[in-house]
């Protein structure tokens, strides 16, 4: 099979860098949904136009490329050891290429392998099937939907819905609860996949295995499907939106597998994923390895937007603020390193665009600052929770890939380094929790909510890479230092002590009570 690695390179490629059809019909349908003028219009608008930059560029959607993951159906007799070898061998061409970001990292020591190899890294499951093709499926699901799947054993007690039985009500309870937890932390309006039985790790590969779904499928088990148009309906009453914003649209689809369980256990596994759906398959020969059909539809020619105009930096309806220094149109410009008077001025709703330079920073830079001093002033600056995909060449480094990562991560640090270091803005997306918004309060700061997994969109703004500190923590953790003009953002956190997220927290929590009466018999 002469052709099997190339064959997976493009898998790769075309998986990280275009939406398949199915996919790109269910985000058109949400932003159809969705009231254009608002925060959640402005995110879908970005979105749309993020993925058909991504296209056109042949770049990553979302720059969390997440953990490569592989069900490979071979013939009998197949020889699954060097297909293996193959597929490592292209998963480190498109990591060199940019089309992976270097995601595989030693639980231990932190240390990146560079490219993506690495005990456990990709995840490949091989099955043999009486068929003389081979099928080859690639899910990327990055980290910040990862973190949002959850597990529940019933019978159990949930948040605002009370006891959840073990019986098609209490998984439909459970499910709604899934939605509720993620929030917009996920990089809703996103997609479900749903386990019913197994054990604990077979339950969740089967909620993972119903992300290889067709969207647009029908379920054939008549309770399975009455379940699934019933989620996909109600969970958007929640009232949780894009990005977490509020707005009609928090889930696109949702898919229900059920096996059979041990009498005393009884697991509702959910996989959550973003609206960066990327998985895509195909069937190749298994005599020369060369693409045979391609298994979901192509998006390519498939229009997102109605204009070529900018989206999330179009004049925001929801803009609360009255603030005329700095001001064009509707947008306030913000100049690093920005003044706490400036901070000051702007509250919750307001679109802000950054100028000037910004640093990124994650999980292992937020740890090192709690305890060392900071490479360059950081007095007045913008620190931008992202871990990007790089490229260098003679010419030095390049930005393939930059949206923003969950900031919740950061919550245990950020309030101290803020106030140590004389930073004024933290731009993310999901928003940060109660110690943040206190420093936010207290020292000056902002909380500038960009739209999650619009990685090409933000890598446009990007016009320069000053620097690079920390490349021991491996590219994503690095501290990268990024010479901006028009990258927009919204305050969801302010200086007053507002915060978007909480309110839509607990309104979704009031309407999540509107579910607690039983449905399904």
């Amino acid at each position: 099979m002469k052709h099997f690695e190339e064959s997976i390179y493009r898998l790769i490629v075309e998986t990280s860098t275009n939406l398949p059809g199915d996919v790109r019909r269910a985000v058109k349908r949400g932003r159809e949904a969705e009231d254009a003028a608002t925060r959640a219009g402005l995110a879908l608008a970005t979105i749309a136009q993020n993925i058909e930059m991504a296209e056109t560029q042949v770049s990553p959607i979302c720059q969390d490329t997440g953990m490569p993951t592989f069900v490979v159906h071979t013939p009998v007799g197949a020889n699954q050891i060097e297909m293996k070898k193959d597929i490592f061998n292209a998963v480190i061409r498109a990591t060199k290429d940019g089309k992976l970001r270097p995601n595989s990292v030693d639980s231990l020591t932190g240390k990146n392998s560079g490219d993506n190899l690495g005990p456990g890294t990709p995840v490949i499951h091989f099955e043999q099937w009486e068929q003389d093709s081979i099928d080859v499926r690639l899910i990327l699901k990055g980290g910040g939907c990862e973190n949002k799947n959850i597990q529940y054993s019933l019978p159990t007690e949930l948040e605002g819905l009370g006891k959840a039985g073990r019986d098609l009500d209490g998984i439909r309870k459970c499910i709604l609860h899934s939605v509720y937890q993620a929030q917009g932390q996920g990089c809703s309006a996103g997609f479900i996949g749903v386990g019913i039985g197994g054990d604990r790790t077979t339950g969740y590969e089967l909620a993972k295995q119903q992300l290889f779904r067709h969207i647009e499928d029908v379920n054939p088990n008549p309770d399975l499907q009455n379940l699934e148009n019933y989620i996909l309906e109600n969970a958007n009453k929640l009232g949780i939106g894009t990005m977490g914003f509020g707005g009609e649209v928090t889930l696109l689809g949702c898919k229900v597998g059920a096996m059979n369980r041990l009498p005393a256990s009884f697991f509702v596994s959910v996989a959550y994923n973003c609206w960066a759906f990327r998985r895509q398959g195909v069937l190749i020969d298994a005599d020369h390895g060369e693409i045979q059909e391609w298994l979901y539809e192509s998006g390519s020619g498939m229009r997102m937007t109605d204009t070529e105009t900018e989206a999330v930096t179009a004049a925001s309806s929801e803009s609360s603020s009255d603030v005329e220094a700095g001001r064009e149109g509707k947008e306030i410009v913000l100049q690093t390193p920005i003044s706490e008077e400036q901070i000051r001025s702007l509250r919750v709703g307001d679109v802000v665009v950054i100028r000037g330079e910004m640093h990124t920073g994650r999980d292992a830079l937020h740890k090192y600052l709690m305890d060392h001093d900071a490479p360059l002033d950081l007095n007045g600056a913008v620190i931008y929770h992202c871990g990007p995909v790089m490229l260098k060449d003679e010419e030095g480094w390049h930005v393939k890939a930059a949206g923003p990562t969950t900031s919740i991560r950061e919550e245990p640090y950020q309030g101290d380094i803020l106030k140590k270091f004389g930073i004024r803005a933290v731009i993310g997306k999901g928003g940060m929790g109660p110690k943040t918004l206190q420093a936010l309060q207290e020292h000056g700061g902002v909380y500038l909510n960009a739209i999650g997994g619009a990685a090409q969109y933000y890598a446009e703004c990007i016009k320069n890479v000053n620097g690079v500190d920390f490349m021991e923590f491996g590219i994503p953790e690095a501290m990268w230092h990024l010479e901006v003009d028009g990258f927009a953002a919204i305050v969801t956190m302010d200086s007053h002590g507002n915060s978007l997220h909480a309110d839509v927290s607990k309104d979704s929590a009031a309407k999540l009570e509107m579910f607690k009466e039983p449905v399904f018999s």
